[in-house]
């Protein structure tokens, strides 16, 4: 412990990776926190905690192929996910470019994913409140299957709070594992080769 690597929140960070989520036990294996597990998950694999609050969120940091990454889990709940990408955006002058999201998308099944560079929220709130505060989409998203609503009139909000099952968490897994293969691609420039190798 003595040794401990200090926080160094100072300088330049290269890129803001962001994992969408809801606070708190009661939401932890939920379809609408996708984006925080497959984050976790990323930041073990760097040997890093995400564990620090400022922001409105929780954030930790970490190195990916010589590039300083910052790494985000918004600590307002999902609809209002853009006031903490905001206050770090412009705290450290990131452009959008360079502003990664990790989210859950219901028209996947678990154990797909798909990324993409840009584009509009696709009905996501989380997605639309960054939108809205940053006032640009230019930014590259990884959508994480959550599976599909049970039956049409099945409540939305009530869906994506849902758990997942164990067979789900499973296949979720092996997302995570593909999505910490694709930051490390999409971060090293490559989001084309990211896209060629993990679309599904």
């Amino acid at each position: 412990m003595f040794f401990k690597k200090k926080f160094d929140d100072s300088g330049v960070y290269d890129w803001l990776i962001v994992g969408l989520g809801n606070p708190g036990k009661k939401y932890e294996f939920t379809r609408h926190n996708a984006g925080f597990l497959c984050l976790d998950v990323f930041a073990e694999s760097q040997h890093v905690k995400i564990d620090r609050l400022k922001f409105k969120a929780l954030i930790g940091e970490c190195r990916v192929g010589g590039k300083r990454c910052l790494l985000m889990k918004p600590q307002t709940f999902m609809n209002l996910s853009g006031e903490a990408v905001r206050e770090a955006v412009q705290f450290y002058k990131i452009p959008p470019e360079r502003l990664l999201v990790l989210f859950d998308d219901i028209n996947l099944d678990p154990g797909r994913m798909r990324i993409r560079r840009k584009g509009t929220d696709g009905g996501h709130n989380g997605i639309k409140n960054i939108i809205y505060h940053l006032g640009a989409d230019t930014f590259p998203r990884i959508k994480i299957g959550v599976g599909a609503k049970p039956h049409p009139d099945f409540d939305l909000a009530d869906w994506v709070t849902s758990p997942f099952s164990k067979e789900e968490l499973t296949a979720l897994r092996k997302t995570a594992d593909n999505c910490c293969k694709a930051i490390e691609r999409i971060v090293a420039d490559d989001i084309d080769g990211a896209m060629s190798a993990y679309n599904s």
